[in-house]
């Protein structure tokens, strides 16, 4: 941090201030990203350009450090921290610009289970990629998970347990969302402790994410490809 202090981040140009942000974002400095979204706002880069090559592309770092067990949970979080401080000043701009999102991710931990930390690093990491994301909290219900999916037109349902005894309920939204014929309009992410590749499988999940990381990468490979998919079809 004493190094940072001798930065004065107005003086650095572009290429220099990003750099200088993927550090600040590295070391959950909240203040100097919050002022160096705004440097570069002056400078008359585009909300979305900021988002993308300045936050998204530092978390992205964050994101395969903590993959690869260099970051651990709480660096992670506050390097989230300091990125929810630059999207703070960016949304409201981007719905003004009516920028392209990556898509749109409700989430929330099953029926029964109270269990929030892994979910909420999920929740964060999806924002720090670009995401739109509508976090339900703990304890939700079936109802409660359709829902929101309606409400907000989501691409992706977000389930999280961390209870063996709460896992089943997965199977119990997924089937509901059967019944009711809309199981194929939405990306279905698993995740939890107690969970494996099998049991994702065998409740007719898209995908098991072992943690945030690559949930991250699963969502935006399985949004890629709907998107590819419509087109074709369109």
């Amino acid at each position: 941090m004493a190094e940072d202090d001798d930065i004065i981040l107005s003086e650095l140009d572009d290429e220099e201030l990003v750099a200088q942000m993927y550090d600040d974002l590295y070391d959950g400095l909240r203040e100097e990203i919050e002022e160096s979204v705004e440097i570069l706002l002056e400078r008359g880069w585009t909300p979305y350009r900021i988002l993308t090559e300045a936050l998204v592309g530092g978390m992205t770092i964050v994101g395969n450090d903590f993959r690869d067990g260099i970051l651990f949970v709480p660096e992670v979080l506050l390097a989230a921290n300091a990125m929810k401080g630059g999207m703070f000043i960016l949304k409201p701009l981007l719905v003004e610009t009516g920028a392209p999102r990556v898509g749109k991710m409700v989430i929330g931990t099953v029926k029964g289970d109270i269990h929030d930390i892994g979910k909420n690093l999920v929740s964060m990491m999806m924002e720090g990629a670009g995401f739109e994301v509508v976090d339900l909290g703990i304890n939700n219900s079936v109802e409660k998970y359709l829902e929101a999916l309606e409400a907000e037109g989501a691409d992706i349902l977000g389930m999280s347990a961390l209870l063996t005894t709460t896992m089943p309920y997965m199977k119990v939204v997924i089937d509901t969302m059967k019944e009711k014929g809309i199981r194929e309009d939405y990306i279905v992410l698993v995740g939890g402790a107690p969970l494996n590749e099998e049991f994702g499988k065998a409740i007719g999940a898209d995908a098991y994410c072992r943690d945030a990381a690559v949930a991250v990468e699963t969502a935006k490979t399985f949004v890629s490809r709907k998107h590819n998919q419509m087109s074709a079809g369109g």
